[in-house]
Order: structure tokens, then C-alpha cells, then sequence
């Protein structure tokens, strides 16, 4: 009968991975400051962002403040940091160019005017031609304006409009090919 409790014996207390109590079964403040630093160690979080993982896993909003007060006091939640990475990254990868980015970054819960301030930033130390022409040899090495069909012109004129790629860079691509600058 191994593995099977004997009558009378009351189940042992739930352990999460860490092998320490559940957070409904030890101080909540603990749990809920333990939760943060195990999100903050994956990756940067905006504010809003932690605020929101942390009301979602049914800390109170009350100790949720104040955890990301004390956060922020000691350097472990800062907008503008999370801000200044994501957009690097969003620049890096080509996922977001221009207006794009300000609003990516307020959908994060990054408030409007430092959104606006990094975007802006950021988007004037990069060539913007060349950006396009980087992620359109990247994610479509096989396109080739001079050729393309129509259709495939607007598909591609679509895709890098979505990705916040301004209309007079991306006519001047297509009307050039490649050799934009």
C-alpha cells in the first residue's frame, strides 16, 4: 500500500515548485513580492504590466501597490528602463518602426509623453531607409520591387505600413528597389 495515506491523517500542505507553502497559505505580501522578482527575472515589465500579472494571480491590489512602490524605490521596476529595451529590441528586430512603437509601448502601460519621448528618440538615431531595407532583405529575401507583381507590391506595402514604416520611405523602396538611401 505504498503511497497511500493512512485514515485519519490530514493531507500535507500544498507546495508550489519552490517547495515552500502555496501563497494562499503563507503571508500574502511575501508571496506576491516573491512573484514579482520571479517575473522581473525573466524580463523587464512595465509597471502597469507586473501591476496587472500580479492582480491576475489574486494578490490584493492593495499589497500589489505597494510592492510596486517599493519596486520602483529600489530599482527594480523602472518605465523608462523597460521603455528604452523594448524599443531596442522592437527596432532591432524590425517589429516596430515610427508611431508604431509609442503606441506599442502605451499598450504596455507606458504613459503617453514617456512613450513619446523614447520613440522619438530612438527612431532619430536610425536611418529609417536603410531599417526597411534591413527587414525587407530579411524577412523577404526572395522580394525584389523591380519584378513584383502588383498584388505582391501591396502586400508587402501593407505589411511594412503595419510595422510603422512611414509611406514616403516605403514608395521610395518600391520605386527604387533596393537602392534607397
Amino acid at each position: 500500500m505504498a503511497g497511500r495515506m493512512p485514515r485519519g491523517d490530514a493531507p500535507p500542505a500544498r507546495q508550489n515548485r519552490q517547495t515552500g507553502p502555496s501563497h494562499e497559505e503563507r503571508d500574502p505580501a511575501a508571496a506576491a513580492r516573491d512573484c514579482a522578482y520571479r517575473l522581473l527575472a525573466r524580463r523587464d515589465h512595465s509597471a502597469a504590466e507586473l501591476r496587472r500579472k500580479l492582480l491576475q494571480r489574486g494578490f490584493q491590489d492593495e499589497i500589489v501597490q505597494a510592492l510596486l512602490d517599493r519596486l520602483t524605490e529600489s530599482g527594480f521596476l523602472n518605465d523608462r528602463r523597460f521603455a528604452e529595451r523594448w524599443v531596442e529590441a522592437a527596432l532591432t528586430s524590425g517589429r516596430s518602426f515610427g508611431p508604431r512603437l509609442r503606441m506599442e509601448l502605451q499598450r504596455r502601460g507606458i504613459a503617453s509623453e514617456l512613450a513619446a519621448e523614447v520613440s522619438a528618440r530612438a527612431t532619430t538615431e536610425i536611418d529609417e531607409h536603410a531599417a526597411l531595407r534591413e527587414l525587407v532583405a530579411r524577412k523577404m529575401p526572395a522580394f525584389d520591387p523591380l519584378t513584383a507583381s502588383d498584388r505582391e507590391r501591396r502586400r508587402i506595402f501593407g505589411y511594412l505600413q503595419r510595422r510603422g514604416f512611414s509611406t514616403a520611405a516605403i514608395i521610395s523602396l518600391l520605386r527604387a528597389g533596393t537602392e534607397t538611401g
